[in-house]
């Protein structure tokens, strides 16, 4: 094939296709060397078609931080370039010499049986030393499955591919205020958590579903092949691993709990959990297991590409062997997953020590506080408990908002005349199926726009009070003012998750900051606090 994108790249194959577009692996024909790299094409919704120029805007503003990602940390792939063209998006990113898990796992249907646990927890010590990478500059991935890692040849490094953001700005409606009016749910049935499937993902949602992929890895099924307790709803899925150590599955049953809560807070907590294990275990295992494993890696040749499609509507493909096959040919797949996760490894046990006392990454340092953080509402009455972090990464701080408490008697919420509610925010409690709840978020705004003074004025102070505080809320943040906890528990989107003094400010995106800042500037200036 010659055709040329962007003038630039000649397309060598197709590689995925899928309801947000194309993948293709294509070569750069400026350079000498004409490098290989993945172009993903991705198809806008834009409804009304006005509205492109601001899902261009958000595409660009997404683009920006692939490339902060992937230039800060070699286990996400680069973004060389990115580029419109005829209504539609394009990303240029860095080609892995390598294969997916599920890929590494077909491979190795009818290997001898392993004991591979140690080399699991490697895999997740180092898949969570790059999820804090990104947690901790506000982003989550939303499609953490066994498709979306990769093992890079060289390095035998895991590597994150598909990061659900841009995904959902192509998807997203925007209305003529450029407000968010309509978005589809980013992630993988089975993989997701509940939270994120109402459109509410946190960071623990991607611990969720890197959980579930390490017990398909362990066990060789995937989510929905998996038995489920009839009363609690639970995964029973030990039965499939009996080998595997009760404390490593107190682990993973942990990182799979269906409320956010209950799971580790941050991927730091968990991949600390995780060395304490591997800590009190030998790792000659893991060394011997990954070591003996090397002749299995393939050279990944154009003709075997891992494909790197959008996220489907439907479950991953069920691993090797296929519903036909035994309940004992399902426990082997299951169980030769040493050697197989060996591969993706090589070499993670033999220097494990430095990669637990040394950060994988040197990311950039993180934005001045004083630059990034919003001032503090009042003075908190406790100091702020930010997530656990490397050491060496110092973590964004920004003071937790202590909530003023509104003059008012009662919780009731006000409700605002015609003339008060604005494009800004509509107090009155609406009536909301479940069906339309990632519709009916009527903050959504505050995370896509700076605040202005025509969105703020004629509010009283207990409303700008709930404007301002809806940027907190729809983190998980809770509230000790029980007038503001009161409205907040009854709409339909908020899901509380932090108390006031856990609340991870960081979660917090620039845009998020300056409009607590603005709201709280205008609430002060005209004495509406």
């Amino acid at each position: 094939m010659t055709q040329l994108l962007n003038h630039r790249y000649r397309i060598l194959k197709t590689i995925g296709d899928g309801g947000f577009g194309q993948t293709f692996l294509a070569e750069d024909t400026h350079l000498p060397s004409a490098r290989r790299c993945v172009i993903k094409q991705l198809k806008p919704v834009v409804d009304p078609p006005q509205m492109y120029q601001l899902v261009k805007e958000r595409f660009q503003r997404e683009a920006a931080i692939l490339e902060e990602l992937g230039e800060g940390n070699p286990q996400i792939p680069k973004l060389y370039a990115y580029f419109e063209s005829d209504g539609l998006f394009y990303l240029v990113q860095e080609w892995i010499d390598g294969v997916t898990l599920t890929q590494q796992m077909q491979l190795r249907a009818g290997q001898p049986q392993q004991n591979h646990e140690a080399a699991v927890k490697a895999l997740l010590i180092g898949l969570l030393t790059v999820l804090d990478y990104i947690h901790r500059r506000g982003i989550i991935h939303r499609d953490i499955k066994p498709d979306n890692i990769m093992l890079r040849r060289s390095t035998q490094q895991p590597v994150l591919i598909d990061f659900g953001a841009v995904k959902e700005t192509v998807q997203t409606v925007v209305n003529s205020q450029g407000q968010p009016t309509q978005s589809i749910i980013i992630g993988t049935p089975g993989y997701m958590p509940p939270e994120q499937a109402v459109g509410k993902p946190v960071f623990a949602s991607d611990l969720y579903s890197l959980g579930l992929t390490a017990i398909y890895l362990l066990t060789g099924k995937a989510p929905q092949q998996l038995q489920v307790h009839p009363q609690t709803g639970d995964y029973v899925w030990q039965v499939d691993a009996p080998q595997i150590s009760p404390e490593f599955a107190d682990v993973l049953d942990r990182a799979i709990q269906s409320h956010a809560r209950n799971r580790y807070p941050t991927a730091a907590t968990m991949r600390s959990a995780l060395q304490g294990l591997q800590a009190s275990s030998s790792p000659e295992l893991a060394t011997t297991v990954m070591a003996a494993d090397l002749a299995f890696v393939p050279s990944t040749h154009p003709s075997t590409l891992p494909s790197t499609v959008a996220v489907s509507s439907q479950p991953s493909t069920p691993l090797a062997p296929s519903s036909q096959s035994s309940a004992t040919g399902q426990r082997n797949n299951g169980i030769i997953l040493g050697s197989f996760i060996a591969s993706g490894l090589i070499g993670a046990a033999v220097i494990l020590g430095l990669v637990l006392r040394r950060p994988a990454v040197n990311p950039p340092p993180l934005p001045d506080a004083a630059n990034a953080s919003p001032s503090p509402i009042d003075a908190p009455s406790s100091p702020t408990s930010n997530p656990t972090t490397n050491s060496s990464q110092t973590p964004l701080a920004i003071p937790t908002p202590t909530i003023p408490q509104p003059d008012v008697p009662t919780p009731s919420l006000p409700q605002p005349t015609p003339a008060s509610t604005s494009n800004a925010t509509d107090v009155e409690s609406p009536n909301v199926a479940s069906s339309d709840i990632m519709s009916s978020n009527e903050f959504a705004w505050l995370t896509t726009r700076p605040v202005t003074d025509v969105d703020l004025a004629g509010k009283t102070a207990f409303e700008l009070d709930i404007l301002r505080n809806a940027i907190f809320a729809m983190h998980g943040r809770r509230f000790m003012d029980e007038a503001l906890q009161a409205y907040f528990n009854s709409r339909p989107w908020y899901t509380p998750i932090y108390s006031p003094d856990e609340f991870p400010n960081e979660l917090l995106s620039t845009l998020e900051k300056q409009n607590v800042q603005i709201i709280l500037e205008y609430q002060e200036r005209n004495g509406l606090k």
